[in-house]
């Protein structure tokens, strides 16, 4: 009896250490993955299934499960220089929109696909801008972009990684490019008020003349726009004013002198 007690106390507390092991081993089979992941199962080393949402429950030190986000991520590109076309240096800063589409192509086949997918788009930006000349690289921001985005969803697609979109946050110019573009924009500036002057004056010229062609049409209308002028010029009494008339004003005042007497 004595020896059985023994045994049993001796297995009571084997007992302990084992339940709590097997309790910890049981919790760490037990895997929670959010609705925005999805989960890539390995069993011995080996590819065994795409595991949805959920609660999963894997086998330990047998199955091993890795976490892939499928949400859309934002990979900033950093800031690099690029020679252009016609050999201008520019420093350009772009940001990548991406999201894995087929988790397993993304594990598989690639060792680190956000690194790859950086890479890639450095580049891809260095041999579009490379084959283009400065002026369209400004002015064409967005089909740039799409060319860039066309090369690397190109490459990412048989990583499992679709490119949602690429954007150029910012192009920087030399100083002396900048200074140059300034002295430019300011003598088109110049250009377009004089072509506005000109216009305006052409647009008056045209006025005065069609007004002159119709006051030669009436004697009476054009002696009356003479009479308003001199109205206009004699309003400051202290003005002098000589006036040298047609001979056909002096037989006017003639007439009507005439007609006085």
């Amino acid at each position: 009896m004595e020896f059985e007690g023994i045994i049993l106390g001796t297995c009571s507390v084997l007992f302990i250490p084992v339940a709590i092991a097997v309790f910890i081993a049981l919790l760490g089979s037990i895997r929670v993955l959010y609705q925005y992941q999805t989960g890539i199962l390995f069993q011995l080393g080996k590819y065994q299934k795409t595991v949805p949402p959920g609660l999963t429950i894997i086998i330990p030190w047998l199955q091993e499960l890795r976490v892939v986000d499928m949400r859309i991520t934002t990979a900033d590109v950093p800031k690099q220089e690029v020679i252009t076309k016609d050999n201008i240096p520019v420093l350009v800063n772009t940001v990548v929109y991406y999201k894995v589409e087929k988790p397993e192509d993304a594990v598989l086949k690639i060792q680190n696909y956000d690194f790859a997918v950086r890479q890639y788009t450095q580049a891809a930006l260095r041999d579009v801008i490379g084959n283009s000349e400065l002026d369209f690289v400004l002015t064409e921001r967005e089909k740039v972009a799409q060319a860039i985005k066309k090369i690397v969803d190109a490459e990412t697609s048989e990583w499992g990684v679709d490119i949602s979109s690429i954007k150029i946050q910012e192009i920087e110019l030399p100083a002396e490019m900048k200074r140059a573009m300034a002295k430019q924009a300011e003598a088109e500036r110049e250009r377009r008020a004089t072509v506005i002057v000109s216009e305006g004056e052409l647009q008056a010229s045209e006025n005065l003349r069609k007004a002159a062609e119709n006051l030669s049409k009436s004697t009476g209308a054009l002696h009356l726009r003479t009479l308003q002028t001199i109205r206009d010029i004699a309003a400051d009494p202290s003005e002098k004013i000589v006036l040298l008339l047609p001979t056909e004003y002096a037989k006017v005042v003639g007439d009507l002198l005439g007609e006085k007497k």
